[in-house]
């Protein structure tokens, strides 16, 4: 009777904590090795031992199916921010995300056309269509069993952290304060940010900006400081033969004796657009709350919160509202105007994918030079510093 209701194993406190922990962080390490990176942005590829112990792992605790999981973010990639995204705090609102982010997924799953349509490449063998696709109760029904024949009643409670840890740390706090809240090191056209530097309970997940800015890379960690436990993992499976990787997010390289572009400058410009957007409006800030500084001397009203807002992610993310605001005020000022303008052409370089790579050089080159003829000393200055990028 004792051992019914604590189970076969005995442990302190403690003992039940920590084991909580581990269990669940098998979980998001499934999660962002398996679905995210490996699944649904092919980023690297697993030993069919390794990839089958994941698949196993989370019918057991979470009961997702791999082909549901999978189109759902690359939708979420593909529609970002607008209404056919699964799970925008922009659209559905923050507390709806955060709290509710797990309902939101169930019913884009029933969705056949999302699934059909981002779901192609994924598992579907025997296993797949038998069971972890068709039978995913039984999955967390073991689970509970097993749980509570190691642990007792205690191992219900550990159970229910196991069900509660997906739904609010990926559908909840990823998907929701992953893009509404944090800082960001790319400007990406959405509103991804990082949610924290570093992190080991959602598995590097919290790099949510950077992965917006290398969706295929296998990487999330850029700066010195942050930490991807999850490319940890992948690290050491690679070193044991059981995982290939397959890309990574490219470094920019400098060669400070260039002084014109050229093609490898168009190229690295482009690769690294979201970075180069973000080096800009970060560059150029002070100049514009300056020059709104000024203006405001002279009586000019201006929205600094839809300048940034331009700034970071262009005219067209405006509405029609706050740009009429916003032109009124670049109307007073050559300043704001040319940082804006400036703005506006750096990005059409990636844009117009009908131009030749000796327009594209010529284009880069043009802007380079108007904006060293501009007087405006930051901008100045990060146009020589873009001419060394190789």
């Amino acid at each position: 009777m004792t051992e019914l209701l604590t189970g076969v194993v005995e442990l302190p406190w403690w003992g039940y904590v920590l084991y909580t922990l581990a269990a669940t962080h098998v979980t998001i390490a499934a999660v962002t090795i398996f679905l995210h990176r490996c699944q649904a942005h092919r980023a690297l590829d697993l030993h069919p031992v390794v990839s089958h112990f994941f698949r196993f792992w989370l019918w057991l605790t979470t009961g997702m199916v791999t082909k549901n999981w999978t189109a759902i973010h690359r939708k979420h990639h593909a529609r970002c921010e607008t209404a056919e995204d699964p799970h925008s705090p922009q659209i559905e609102g923050i507390n709806k995300v955060l709290w509710e982010g797990a309902e939101l997924y169930r019913k884009e799953a029933k969705n056949a056309e999302t699934i059909e349509k981002y779901g192609r490449g994924t598992p579907d063998d025997w296993l797949e269509r038998n069971l972890y696709s068709t039978h995913d109760r039984i999955g967390i029904g073991a689970m509970l069993v097993v749980n509570f024949i190691l642990f007792g009643f205690a191992g219900i409670a550990i159970w229910a952290v196991q069900m509660a840890w997906i739904p609010f740390f990926a559908a909840g706090v990823i998907n929701g304060i992953g893009h509404y809240w944090g800082y960001r090191t790319f400007q990406p056209e959405d509103a991804s940010t990082n949610i924290v530097p570093w992190g080991i309970v959602v598995g590097g997940e919290e790099l949510h900006n950077n992965h917006h800015a290398y969706p295929s890379s296998a990487r999330f960690s850029n700066r010195w400081f942050e930490f991807d436990i999850g490319w940890v993992y992948i690290s050491w499976l690679k070193m044991l033969g059981l995982a290939q990787i397959k890309k990574v997010a490219p470094r920019i390289r400098i060669d400070t004796a260039k002084t014109h572009c050229d093609l490898a400058t168009v190229q690295a410009v482009i690769t690294h657009r979201y970075e180069v957007i973000a080096k800009y409006t970060h560059t150029l800030r002070q100049t514009c709350a300056d020059e709104i500084h000024h203006l405001g001397e002279r009586a000019v009203s201006v929205d600094w919160a839809a300048l940034k807002r331009m700034l970071n992610f262009g005219a067209d993310a405006l509405p029609a509202s706050e740009r009429a605001r916003v032109n009124e005020a670049l109307d007073k000022s050559k300043v704001l105007a040319t940082v804006c303008a400036m703005r506006q052409e750096l990005a059409s370089l990636w844009q117009r994918s009908n131009a030749s790579k000796e327009q594209l050089v010529r284009q880069l080159e043009d802007w380079c030079a108007r904006a060293e003829a501009s007087g405006i000393t930051p901008l100045q200055e990060f146009s020589r510093r873009l001419r060394c990028y190789a």
